[in-house]
């Protein structure tokens, strides 16, 4: 059977890619993450099971949550490496049922058969046989209704989503046992066919909850390692040089590649979502930082071609590389592309070796703009804020923010930032910013008009002003004068998503398109219940919401 991948905003026709992934992805990967996917529920039936009785493993839960990171969009594409997972997946599904045979044993009683499949089956010996069995466990059949599949996979795409943002703060040595604890009990969850809609609603509700947990551990343990960012002008410009150019998410990486370029001539330049590591004063301390070259995920093509250094992935978002800078690339962490260097581990003696071997650039000054409007730095001015409001000074907030992509239609974005009127603030964070980030917005009374709050990330930062908000007028979050403009393309962008959702935060625009994997029913308990709804005419949309 054909390909069939509907998880990313990209999927072909809006429904999903039959062929071949807008993305790159080749139908034999897609097949493969399937079945890796099946075969972590399989782990996690074990591991729900282990908790219930009070046993756990660490080494089990990395395993689901880097497991899960493996199969969101744009991050591994090397079917070989996912083919080895799969394999050490069997391993931790035995020590997973070895962990709950232990726990039953030491409460006395007689361990419980699992009889589901995804718990016993056999991977094939060979690649091609692996490819056919993720092709025949791709589709879920254990419910007939659509409605309970586009739930179950809207809850199956939260997880992915919030497991990337747990990865992150495994690396930085931050955990929660609860939300650990969730991620096994979300996916025995979608093997159980007695589950109706409603337990899936609830589950990927709960799934909102947990997300929002994780980004307050990733939060703290960005803050307590790098300390809080503050507004900082970053150069777009170039600084003579040897250099290296990060993409992605990770700023541990970064740390760890800053401290090793330290003293060697090579200047640090940030692309994508890296860009808000310039405000963290534990990385700008270091002066070889220099900039941030190009802009969000989908331009990388175009413009890594004209990057006279090393260039360097340490989370998602890698796209088919060219064959002109494919030689001078590598990859870290999750981020897989065949042909293409990986580093393990924390070694990135390659990655210098090649950028000193390159040109790098001349001296070419640039454009600034700001970054590092994290929620401590704007509360630390809500007094200004606050009063700007009460004058009338600043009449209303836009949070326009969220992934970009190479889809026609974003330029709505674009176009709603250029009218939102001058008396009014954007918020804004994750690579959609770059649609606009380079604009100049001006201030209000000293408070500037577009202020960045991070990446994706960082949407935490984004919940703590909304709320900080509210509290200061007495309200809730949907009675301020703050409209949320999203755009979304894959699967953190779910699940921060249902963090809203969550927080009962209603009125959502959303675009460029709905998600494929919604069905009309699905979508219209949302609107019912959230009010969320399309994007449509810049005009309209902008009109509608300083009316509310």
């Amino acid at each position: 059977m054909g390909m069939f991948g509907n998880q990313c905003e990209q999927a072909a026709n809006g429904v999903g890619c039959s062929i071949s992934g807008v993305c790159g992805k080749k139908p034999d990967v897609a097949a493969l993450q399937d079945l890796l996917l099946y075969e972590l529920k399989g782990i996690s039936l074990y591991a729900a099971k282990a908790r219930e009785l009070g046993a756990k493993d660490a080494g089990i839960d990395r395993f689901v949550v880097e497991g899960l990171f493996t199969t969101v969009t744009n991050v591994d594409f090397d079917a070989s490496h996912i083919e080895k997972i799969i394999r050490k997946g069997i391993e931790v599904r035995g020590q997973a049922k070895a962990l709950y045979e232990k726990a039953c044993s030491a409460k006395g009683a007689a361990p419980a058969a699992v009889n589901a499949p995804q718990a016993t089956f056999t991977p094939a010996g060979d690649l091609a046989g692996l490819v056919r069995q993720g092709e025949e466990h791709g589709l879920s059949t254990l419910h007939v209704n659509d409605d309970i599949r586009s739930v179950i996979e809207i809850l199956t795409f939260g997880l992915k989503g919030m497991a990337a943002y747990m990865d992150h703060a495994l690396i930085l040595g931050r955990s929660d046992d609860e939300v650990l604890a969730f991620f096994h009990k979300a996916l025995a969850a979608t093997t159980d066919a007695s589950l109706g809609l409603m337990d899936f609603v609830g589950l990927s509700m709960e799934c909102g909850k947990q997300n929002l947990r994780t980004m307050e551990i990733l939060n703290q343990g960005h803050v307590e390692t790098y300390g809080h960012p503050v507004p900082t002008p970053v150069q777009l410009g170039t600084r003579a040089g040897k250099a290296i150019l990060v993409s992605g998410h990770d700023l541990k990486m970064l740390e760890e590649l800053l401290k090793q370029t330290e003293g060697k001539g090579i200047n640090i330049y940030t692309h994508g979502e890296m860009i808000p590591a310039h405000a963290y004063p534990g990385l700008k301390k270091y002066t070889h930082l220099a900039g941030n070259f190009g802009g969000a995920w989908q331009d990388q093509a175009k413009e890594f071609v004209n990057f006279p250094g090393s260039i360097i992935f340490n989370t998602n978002c890698i796209q088919r590389p060219a064959d002109s800078y494919k030689d001078r690339l590598f990859t870290w962490g999750l981020v897989q592309w065949p042909d293409v260097t990986h580093i393990e581990g924390w070694d990135f003696s390659a990655v210098i070796s090649k950028a000193l071997d390159l040109p790098g650039f001349p001296e070419n000054p640039g454009q600034e703009i700001l970054v590092g409007f994290g929620h401590n730095a704007v509360l630390g001015v809500a007094d200004k804020v606050i009063d700007a409001v009460k004058a009338g000074a600043i009449k209303h907030f836009f949070l326009i923010g969220g992934c970009d992509g190479a889809k026609p239609g974003r330029n709505y974005y674009t176009e709603f930032a250029e009218k939102v009127p001058k008396d009014c603030v954007i918020l804004t964070l994750a690579c959609g910013k770059y649609r606009f980030n380079k604009l100049d917005f001006g201030d209000i009374g000293g408070i500037p008009r577009l202020l960045d709050v991070g990446q994706c990330n960082d949407a935490y930062s984004a919940i703590q002003i909304a709320v900080a908000l509210a509290g200061a007028f007495n309200c809730g979050v949907n009675d301020l004068p703050l409209s949320f403009i999203l755009s979304w393309y894959e699967q953190k962008a779910v699940v921060i998503l249902l963090t809203l959702f969550h927080l009962g935060i209603k009125n959502i625009k959303l675009g460029p398109s709905l998600p494929a994997f919604i069905t009309p029913n699905v979508l219209n308990f949302l609107v019912e219940n959230f009010n969320v709804g399309p994007i449509g005419n810049v005009d309209d949309d902008l009109k509608a919401a300083l009316a509310a």
